[in-house]
């Protein structure tokens, strides 16, 4: 990994959109702090799209994409995404899922299988404080309210979710399965696609991800021009493909980082 001020200006100047995690890369432990915020207006002003992507809950992507100044969310780790339509007034809120409503009734059964046989091994551990707003992962919660885990142990939780068949992404907080073959990546190009109206494989130096964890790596492979915050390194051995350049300061003050140095260097 490059320290972030490797990264080029003439790089910069094509810089359209900028993809990113939420928790511990926009977020700080749990809270978005004013330079992070702040940041996300400075990209809004300059005319640089922002789109979360994340494994939060619908419920959350839903209030982010009212709220926030983004251009849209991609949530539950690429189950969906959702967008302000500004094209009729009323502005209405899109969304696309990426499984089908029978899809999705399934899977909830299969979840409650995988629930009982984890809180079996692993008593302290709790579903997130946001599952009753998921609506297409389970989030298990390794941290963030309850006593933590040694990594060893998230890990036993992973092969619980893979002995059911269920694809699992390790966050900084959850450790998150689902059923089907949806990921950020394949989520965020049908983004790309669908509501910015290019192809991200033809144009893939026109967008930055940054992020922090193990299940942001397939975003770290894909981006030329990807970056981690510098809280990144704590899972350093559980990612193979690293963010190509780094920050350094961790978290939301990482993101500020980068966005300061974007709008400085762009020109």
């Amino acid at each position: 990994m490059q320290p972030l001020s490797e990264l080029k200006s003439t790089d910069l100047a094509k810089i359209e959109v900028i993809f990113s995690d939420i928790d511990d890369t926009i977020s700080t432990e749990g809270k978005i702090l004013p330079q992070a915020y702040s940041a996300l207006w400075d990209l809004y002003h300059a005319g640089i799209k922002i789109v979360p992507i994340t494994g939060r809950c619908a419920g959350w992507v839903d209030h982010i994409t009212r709220m926030w100044p983004v251009t849209g969310v991609v949530g539950e780790n690429g189950a969906f995404y959702t967008y302000m339509d500004y094209s009729n007034i009323p502005v209405k809120l899109r969304k696309r899922n990426y499984l089908s409503p029978n899809q999705i009734h399934n899977n909830s059964e299969k979840f409650e299988e995988i629930k009982a046989e984890i809180f079996q091994q692993f008593p302290t551990c709790k579903v997130a404080s946001d599952q009753p707003y998921r609506e297409f992962d389970l989030a298990i919660d390794f941290c963030e309210d309850v006593p933590p885990l040694s990594m060893d142990e998230v890990k036993k939780i992973v092969r619980i979710y893979n002995k059911h068949g269920a694809t699992t992404k390790i966050s900084s907080i959850h450790v998150n399965g689902w059923f089907g073959d949806f990921d950020k990546l394949k989520m965020t190009k049908i983004f790309a696609r669908e509501v910015l109206n290019f192809c991200l494989d033809d144009y893939p130096g026109r967008a930055i991800f940054i992020g922090d964890s193990p299940n942001d790596e397939p975003m770290f492979d894909y981006f030329p021009f990807s970056i981690g915050v510098q809280n990144v390194n704590k899972f350093t051995n559980l990612i193979k493909k690293k963010p190509k350049f780094i920050t350094k300061k961790p978290s939301g003050l990482g993101f500020a980082e980068m966005v300061k140095f974007i709008l400085k260097n762009r020109s």
